[in-house]
């Protein structure tokens, strides 16, 4: 996926992530997942994944607000979908429109690159985000165990754009 790095939305930018991030997103990270460590009996996925292959293979784009991260999203092209693997936001920056501003850049783009969907999961013992990816149109498509954690997964079918206007 190609483009510009810089997507300025309102007086917030998202721009592709630099190596110069990986410390906040790594923090980033621990913080909004470590309140799952008890609940699910593990580091959830998102806690050890490798965000300098991520950064260097250009998934990951930070959503920033003067020049400081917020949040980030990890998406990449999966068969015929946009996978969005991860989403984290500072836990003093949620509920602020940070995650809904980064899954509807992860829409955007894939509109951009000429996919038709966007798929993901989140672990089924965090509930509290069920509602956040109903919320944001997505459905659920199955439920099954990978890579040692029970996952829950989504679908959003995007439209492609009307080209044409209805007959008067």
């Amino acid at each position: 996926m190609r483009g510009a790095l810089i997507f300025p939305i309102d007086n917030k930018v998202i721009r592709k992530a630099t190596f110069d991030d990986l410390a906040v997103i790594e923090q980033t990270a621990t913080a909004a997942y470590e309140k799952y460590v008890l609940r699910m009996g593990q580091k959830p996925a998102p806690m050890i994944a490798d965000f300098t292959s991520q950064i260097e293979a250009g998934f990951i784009y930070v959503d920033c607000e003067e020049q400081e991260v917020q949040g980030f999203v990890v998406f990449y092209q999966r068969d015929e979908h946009i996978h969005l693997e991860n989403l984290a936001v500072r836990p003093e920056a949620q509920r602020r429109g940070v995650g809904t501003r980064l899954v509807r850049f992860v829409e955007d783009t894939a509109k951009q690159c000429g996919f038709h969907a966007v798929e993901l999961y989140t672990n089924e013992k965090m509930t509290e985000n069920f509602g956040f990816y109903l919320h944001l149109g997505y459905y659920e498509i199955g439920r099954w165990e990978e890579e040692g954690f029970k996952r829950v997964f989504y679908r959003k079918d995007l439209l492609a754009p009307c080209n044409h206007r209805p007959a008067r």
